[in-house]
């Protein structure tokens, strides 16, 4: 098993420590990952993504130039990160922001507003978590129960009730895979 992710968005989207999560979830399942965060000089609004790799073997290098899954956040990233996605692999689309069409009719590509489902559940802030759990349902890589043990450990100032809203964010994304 190998998945090569890369999730993009601007900062202040959760785009890294959604990537740390994943890795960490992966780490919980006893597979292989790497991380490599990317991000402009400006933190809040500037660009910023990352590659993560979760495999069952040795992970070669931390840079996924043809990832199997990728996550677009805002409009720039699904302009730049389109044409990476490998032939029959995963573009996960935010239509709370992105509102051009896909161009690739060789990949499978799932809308979502992630916003709009975060608003809906009181905080804006999981809608990196909506994004995480339509990934871990289409692709199988992580289970949402070891997302969900991997967010105290990984936020380990989030308050109980924030990690539950971060787990139902989890099973909302989940539900529209």
């Amino acid at each position: 098993m190998y998945q090569g992710i890369r999730i993009s968005g601007f900062g202040g989207q959760g785009v890294i420590s959604a990537g740390v999560l994943l890795a960490y979830t992966g780490i919980i399942e006893n597979k292989n990952v790497s991380f490599f965060p990317s991000y402009g000089a400006e933190m809040r609004g500037g660009t910023a993504n990352c590659s993560v790799v979760i495999a069952s073997d040795e992970v070669d290098t931390p840079i996924v130039s043809s990832p199997d899954t990728v996550i677009v956040l805002n409009e720039p990233s699904l302009a730049k990160f389109e044409p990476m996605v490998k032939p029959g692999g995963i573009l996960i689309v935010n239509t709370s922001l992105i509102k051009t069409e896909p161009k690739r009719k060789d990949i499978k590509v799932i809308k979502v507003p992630c916003n709009e489902i975060a608003d809906k559940l009181g905080n804006a802030k999981v809608m990196n978590m909506v994004a995480l759990g339509v990934f871990a349902k289409a692709t199988g890589a992580l289970a949402i129960e070891s997302i969900g043990k991997a967010l105290p450990k990984v936020y380990k100032k989030l308050k109980p009730e924030v990690i539950e809203l971060n787990i139902k964010a989890l099973n909302e994304g989940a539900k529209l895979a």
